[in-house]
């Protein structure tokens, strides 16, 4: 299976079909499995590429904390990109990887071709609930660290998914998952790429941010699927590869 170097990380990712690059990036918790449906349904037509996050799946880098940022992650990103030779993508990506998504833009929006973001929301603006935030992410990894990956928990996309290190993750937690500042929520009012907004209405973390950017990025797509909790991909296939056909098809 095909990995990426980078420095002492050694990044896991999957790359089938051609066309429009279309990168996938997955939840807190959860791996490249978690895209399987849409790969098999969108590889005829477009180049599909999910990819593991640091302390993530089959990705590996020291487990130590300076190996765990989003800014590192933004770099990640690109540098997989540049592996492959990409100089433009669609950047997708749910839950934690729907924010990395957003980050990514602020940080290389000339890589970004289009926006699709599920399940996530844009961050914080303000103090008080970021550090709220940060207290459950760290409540998160100090759970990992007791108990293992058997304390992962999650939705319908972590059972697709597959972890190697429940340390790995807890780094992750503290690392990635944690909010650093606003410079992602204050991006959404200038966003300029074509943006689908996906979210399961039951995923009641979620829904409410996901409406809000609906609502902030200009000329936003949102789609909220009925039924569905926070794996919505995995929950309801059909709805959200419809809604990514018809997003998709206008590129």
């Amino acid at each position: 299976m095909p990995h990426l170097q980078r420095g002492d990380a050694r990044l896991y990712y999957e790359d089938s079909g051609s066309g429009t690059p279309i990168l996938l990036t997955h939840g807190f918790g959860a791996s490249t499995g978690m895209w399987r449906g849409q790969v098999e349904a969108f590889q005829n037509r477009y180049r599909l590429i999910p990819w593991d996050m640091r302390g993530h799946g089959q990705t590996t880098c020291p487990e130590e904390l300076s190996h765990f940022s989003q800014a590192l992650t933004d770099d990640d990103m690109a540098a997989l990109l540049d592996h492959l030779e990409i100089d433009q993508a669609v950047i997708a990506g749910h839950s934690l990887g729907g924010f990395m998504s957003l980050s990514f833009n602020v940080a290389h929006p000339d890589r970004v071709k289009a926006l699709v973001l599920q399940g996530c929301g844009p961050g914080y603006r303000r103090d008080e609930p970021r550090l709220a935030w940060n207290e459950r992410a760290e409540r998160r990894a100090r759970t990992l660290e007791e108990g293992g990956l058997p304390a992962l928990g999650g939705g319908a996309e972590v059972g697709e998914s597959v972890q190697g290190s429940a340390n790995g993750l807890a780094l992750a937690a503290r690392g990635i998952l944690s909010q650093v500042d606003s410079r992602v929520m204050d991006s959404l009012k200038v966003i300029s790429v074509p943006t689908l907004v996906i979210c399961g209405d039951g995923d009641k973390p979620y829904v409410d941010g996901a409406r809000y950017m609906g609502d902030r990025i200009p000329g936003a797509t949102y789609v909220e699927v009925p039924g569905a909790g926070h794996g919505v991909n995995v929950e309801k296939p059909d709805a959200v590869n419809a809604a990514l056909e018809a997003f998709l098809v206008d590129l």
